[in-house]
């Protein structure tokens, strides 16, 4: 299992702290950087810059809405980052929310699965350097990119329900899960896309997952804090259909806290369970000003020693 850290993850960063975070990341030694895309720095560009400034770190957006840009605009943008990077991009896309794509721009959030279904079947042949002829019902389109030093960029996919998962299966390379515990990626994220990919004669497929970790020796604390840290993600519908299904009361139960010992303990469970890529998300222990440090430290250590 690949361990990367989350970037950027407030959206509060400036462009030069988001970038010396990233190179901080590589010369610690971790696979991946994975960086949002909310309401501050674009993900994509960001990641573009930090490709110059780096020379061996995977770099991926965690993850990029997709109604507010055209799949093909975002080919393009995609295929101008991995040439920046080197080939070490890779692009994770998400449906947002409807309170955002509705409420906030204005944009129809009815079908959601469609509208994935649609947008893969534009975007993934582009990145690919393929001609596209599309007439969907949302999307039609026809064209083709090219790119010179792009290559392929991998597209993952934040797919959490079983309709989303089968898309993803089928259309993109992986998925990217946010408040999805062990036995909800164990029994049925995990499943899922893997029989949507088989049964597509597609490869196994990445499963980038996402939690807010914490290594202090004062658990009570940890989930304490990361109930205030990570509120918002209980109130929203497709986390909260993934707490429910985990049987967690709100997103401090899903994250991964305690001793070195605990947590690299739940973290050898993830791999085990068919997790291929961790992404941490440090946060901030009330009482415990050294957690974060502490935190990267230690998995910036368990990845070396993984590798070794």
């Amino acid at each position: 299992m690949k361990i990367g850290i989350g970037i950027g993850i407030t959206g509060s960063e400036g462009l030069p702290e988001v970038i010396r975070q990233i190179q901080r990341a590589e010369e610690s030694g971790f696979d991946a950087a994975w960086l949002p895309n909310i309401f501050g720095l674009d993900a994509v560009t960001t990641l573009a810059l930090a490709g110059r400034e780096t020379s061996r770190i995977e770099l991926g957006t965690f993850v990029v809405p997709t109604y507010p840009r055209h799949p093909m605009a975002l080919a393009q943008q995609a295929l101008t980052a991995a040439a920046a990077a080197g080939g070490r991009f890779t692009l994770g896309i998400g449906l947002s929310h409807r309170v955002v794509i509705e409420g906030m721009f204005g944009l129809d959030y009815s079908k959601p699965v469609r509208h994935m279904r649609e947008y893969l079947s534009v975007l993934v042949p582009l990145l690919e350097g393929k001609p596209v002829q599309f007439r969907g019902e949302e999307y039609r389109v026809q064209g083709q990119l090219t790119v010179p030093g792009a290559g392929r960029v991998p597209v993952i996919v934040a797919a959490l329900g079983p309709q989303m998962l089968k898309v993803a299966g089928r259309l993109a390379d992986g998925t990217a899960t946010w408040m999805g515990g062990p036995a909800y990626l164990r029994e049925t994220a995990i499943p899922a896309i893997r029989a949507a990919a088989a049964e597509a004669g597609r490869p196994a497929p990445r499963i980038v997952s996402g939690f807010p970790v914490a290594v202090t020796a004062d658990a009570a604390a940890a989930r304490a804090s990361a109930a205030k840290v990570f509120a918002v993600y209980g109130t929203l519908p497709s986390y909260r259909a993934v707490l429910d299904v985990e049987g967690a009361a709100g997103p401090a139960d899903v994250a991964i806290v305690g001793s070195e010992n605990d947590v690299a303990e739940q973290l050898r469970a993830l791999a085990a369970a068919g997790v291929t890529d961790f992404n941490a998300s440090p946060f901030p222990v009330e009482g415990d000003p050294a957690a974060v440090g502490r935190t990267i430290e230690f998995l910036a250590g368990f990845r070396r020693a993984a590798g070794a």
